[in-house]
């Protein structure tokens, strides 16, 4: 006789059962935390366990072996428990101090630095890149090597005035996020259009409706449907690309990258904040990005000197005012850096402070 088939949970599986038995022990039991050392947390129950938590950085972007060495080193050296950051950094939980120093040298021997923790320079947010992407103006994972590389030093030490994200997109529409520093695939042409395959690979009305600013409709080109774009309203945004392949806008000398600041996600000390655009067309230039990796190192270190104590980049800007930012970092001002828009500012709730 048939019976019925229970359905499958798919949802978010419950985290508890992965977690560090003192940590389950202990959880919303907490009485205070504290960093002995930059990558090491020390948490402190109310019943008096302790807990002491590793950060290493990864690549994120990892292959079985070096998958299976960080799980050797969590056997051999930790308590067999590990877990990812959103910023891809990994976690060891051991319940005896005893272990911390072992667990760091190893890490540290095998090329994980342990660091990201407090006001350092964590590991840097990342899309997918070449590897995965399958729209992908840049290397987002490639720009992140290259530049994580030069800022090992301010990975391993909390000597920025706050922590500083960072983060990469390798295209303009899809992944990514607000972020301290951040750098942003540029498109500055549109799309070159292969009308012979149009018809053949894409829905023409989800691209038409795709496009923001309406500057995509139905053509017919040599016989065959297809598509064009009026140029005088495209903004090379490239949000027709994913359905629509044929309208390629990836160009290894059009496509640039730029530079944005000031965003957080955080209420601490301030609303969250969105960011602004402060430096454009510098070359995508792989394999090192070299260009990229000059002006990053410009505004954060310039930030390193100039900001006080617990600022974000963004708190720093706001009580310097934008000229005084780019005159600091030496950067050129035109028009189309920044943004003035201020609409929707009483109906956007861009934080979780109560408003009447």
């Amino acid at each position: 006789m048939a019976t019925m088939r229970t359905p499958i949970e798919s949802g978010v599986p419950d985290n508890k059962q992965y977690l560090h038995p003192l940590m389950h022990k202990n959880y919303g039991n907490w009485k205070y935390h504290d960093r002995p050392r930059p990558g090491v947390l020390h948490h402190v129950s109310h019943s008096g366990d302790e807990i002491w938590t590793v950060r290493a950085g990864t690549q994120r972007q990892m292959d079985l072996y070096t998958i299976r060495k960080l799980c050797d080193i969590a056997d051999t050296y930790a308590d067999g428990h590990v877990r990812f950051t959103i910023r891809s950094n990994i976690e060891y939980m051991v319940s005896d101090p005893a272990k911390v120093a072992p667990l760091i040298e190893s890490l540290t021997s095998n090329g994980f630095p342990v660091g990201g923790t407090g006001n350092s320079v964590s590991s840097i947010a990342h899309t997918q890149g070449w590897l995965h992407c399958d729209i992908p103006g840049t290397d987002a994972s490639g720009a992140v090597k290259a530049l994580m590389d030069d800022l090992h030093a301010e990975f391993i030490q909390e000597e920025m005035p706050n922590r500083v994200h960072l983060s990469t997109s390798c295209c303009e529409i899809n992944c990514g996020g607000q972020a301290d520093i951040a750098i942003i695939i540029q498109h500055t042409k549109p799309p070159k259009i292969n009308h012979d395959l149009v018809a053949n690979m894409c829905e023409r009305p989800t691209v038409v409706a795709r496009c923001p600013v309406a500057a995509i409709r139905p053509a017919m080109v040599n016989g065959k449907p297809s598509l064009e774009i009026d140029e005088t309203k495209c903004m090379c945004c490239g949000a027709c690309y994913p359905p629509c392949p044929p309208m390629q806008i990836n160009d290894p000398e059009h496509s640039k990258l730029a530079i944005w600041v000031g965003g957080k996600n955080s209420n601490a000390r301030g609303k969250p904040t969105f960011m602004k655009m402060v430096a454009s067309g510098l070359p995508n230039n792989p394999p090192r990005w070299p260009e990229v990796s000059a002006m990053v190192k410009k505004i954060l270190y310039t930030y390193k000197e100039d900001a006080r104590s617990w600022e974000r980049v963004a708190d720093w800007i706001e009580r310097i005012g934008w000229p005084a930012f780019f005159e600091k970092c030496d950067l050129p001002f035109t028009k189309y850096l920044i943004d003035d828009w201020r609409g929707s500012r009483s109906s956007l709730n861009a934080s979780t402070h109560i408003r009447f």
